[in-house]
């Protein structure tokens, strides 16, 4: 019986660290401070990261194009207070209704 008690506590134990560790894999972690006009025209779309659940901070997640040969999406992250990512936002939404 008391192993059994043990056994269960351990297993409840790893669920709990595990839940407790939370997830950044999709929240990004800083800002980049400018992009180079050739990044700026790779932008897909776009979507805004905010400040609830698992992410720190608010943020505009650019994604850019996906390469033929690679598996995951490359993202760059900016702050959307400045005034140039304001400027791409709209670049972006423009290019995208044609």
């Amino acid at each position: 019986m008391k192993f059994q008690a043990l056994f269960f506590l351990l297993i409840l134990t790893c669920m709990y660290l595990s839940l407790a560790q939370g997830s950044y894999g999709n929240c990004c972690l800083g800002h980049v401070t400018g992009m180079k006009a050739n990044v700026k025209r790779n932008i897909e779309s776009y979507r805004m990261q905010e400040t609830d659940g698992d992410c720190n901070i608010r943020a505009v997640v650019f994604l850019m194009k996906k390469k033929p040969l690679h598996k995951t999406q490359k993202t760059r992250c900016a702050d959307p207070n400045q005034g140039w990512v304001q400027d791409v936002i709209r670049a972006v939404i423009a290019r995208n209704q044609i």
